[in-house]
């Protein structure tokens, strides 16, 4: 079995389909999923989902991209909302300098507020980075001489400097659909060099949907589709790496188990 660590099941996209989705991921050997809070706003619909279908765990957390409106005073909200017992996770957050929908400052400040939370409560963060290399390694190494963290870079597209920086600070790495495509060959380097104790899949849903399904709406069953695709890439079956990545998650996501 199969579990997609991120996704987005309460966005729009899945209205009036959510039923099947879950069939759906059942069927392709997904059984559980984690879905991602993004802002403040969507925090109780995120959790709502999730407390109605045992297959689903949730995080609370603000995405990069919602910094400049929702601005943290610190960790407090994060901390309470994160008592839930099917909230495992804080994020996502982190930086994003690619669309510059929020100033980096914000973004920055917002960041380290979810991983003061994720510290104080022992819980996983939930990490984005696009095109903010330096500033994220930076953030991750001022962050860990505060104090031990454990996390995650979602979807990772970023550099091997990153990865190398990501994994000597004990963070995992998720590899999306994203691996799948064409010019993806710096991505499928760094995807080989993992070790198989820090790997996780995940479909980002509705987003990036893999081959051979680029270009619909991705959902949690397409994880199979990328799952397969990583095994093949690293030499190994595929119920190699879904009992690698499935063990890894509950090893990161120490709460889903309680939550189970």
């Amino acid at each position: 079995m199969l579990i997609d660590s991120h996704c987005h099941l309460d966005f729009d996209d899945f209205a009036g389909d959510f039923s099947g989705v879950l069939d759906r991921a059942r069927r392709a050997g997904v059984d559980r999923m984690l879905t991602i809070g993004t802002k403040l706003a969507k925090w109780d619909a995120v959790v709502r989902l999730a407390e109605a279908e045992p297959a689903l765990w949730c995080t609370v957390g603000i995405h990069p991209h919602e910094a400049a409106n929702d601005a943290l005073d610190g960790s407090a909200e994060l901390i309470a909302r994160a008592a839930h017992p099917k909230v495992i996770g804080i994020g996502e957050t982190g930086l994003d300098y690619y669309y510059e929908k929020s100033p980096r400052d914000r973004q920055q400040r917002n960041f380290r507020f979810h991983l003061a939370a994720g510290r104080a409560l022992g819980l996983p963060i939930v990490i984005h980075s696009r095109d903010a290399d330096d500033d994220m390694a930076a953030v991750l190494k001022d962050e860990a001489s505060m104090g031990a963290f454990s996390g995650v870079i979602h979807c990772f597209t970023a550099s091997a400097a990153l990865a190398d920086c990501a994994l000597a600070l004990g963070l995992y790495i998720s590899f999306s659909g994203i691996v799948t495509f064409k010019n993806a060959d710096a991505l499928r380097t760094i995807a080989r060099s993992v070790p198989d104790d820090r790997l996780l899949v995940e479909t980002d849903a509705p987003y990036l949907a893999p081959v051979p399904v680029r270009g619909k709406r991705n959902e949690p069953a397409f994880v199979s589709h990328t799952a397969a695709f990583l095994a093949q890439l690293r030499g190994v079956p595929l119920e190699t790496l879904a009992v690698q990545t499935t063990r890894n998650f509950y090893a990161l996501f120490a709460k889903a188990t309680e939550a189970a």
